[in-house]
C-alpha cells in the first residue's frame, strides 16, 4: 500500500491543521494506522493511532485533548485533526500503516508502510 500525507503548513500557536493520509494500492481497512512525527535532531515519535475497526484510538500524552485521529475506510484515508497547536508540535508528520499488536501500536519500527511526511510549523 502507498501512503500520501498532506495538509501540513505554517500556523500560529493556538491554531489548527488537519492532516490527511490517502492510501492507494490496497484498502487501509486491513491495517492499523498511526501518525508519527520527527522534529529536527530528534527521533521519530508516536503521536496517535487507530485500530483497523476504528473503534479504538491511542494518543501521546502531550496531544490528548488537542489531536483527534480518525479514518474513513470508504475513502481509504486517515486524518489527524490538530487543534490548539503549540510550537513544540513543530515537526515533520508521517502516517504509517500495518497490522500491529496493541503493545506495539506506538512503536514506529513495527510499521511497514510509510507516507513521505508533511511539515507542520507552529510559530509562537
Amino acid at each position: 500500500v502507498q501512503l500520501q500525507a498532506s495538509g501540513g503548513g505554517m500556523v500560529q500557536a493556538g491554531g489548527s491543521l488537519r492532516l490527511s493520509c490517502a492510501a492507494s494500492g490496497r484498502t487501509i481497512s486491513h491495517y492499523d494506522m498511526g501518525w508519527f512525527r520527527q522534529a529536527p535532531g530528534k527521533e521519530r515519535e508516536f503521536v496517535a493511532a487507530i485500530r483497523r475497526s476504528g473503534s479504538n484510538t491511542y494518543y501521546k500524552d502531550s496531544v490528548k485533548g488537542r489531536f483527534t485521529i480518525s479514518r474513513d475506510n470508504a475513502k481509504n484515508t486517515v486524518y489527524l485533526q490538530m487543534n490548539s497547536l503549540k510550537p513544540e508540535d513543530t515537526a515533520v508528520y508521517y502516517c504509517a500503516g500495518d497490522t500491529v499488536t496493541l503493545s506495539g501500536i506506538a512503536n514506529p519500527h513495527l510499521y511497514h508502510y510509510w507516507g513521505q511526511g508533511t511539515l507542520v510549523t507552529v510559530s509562537s
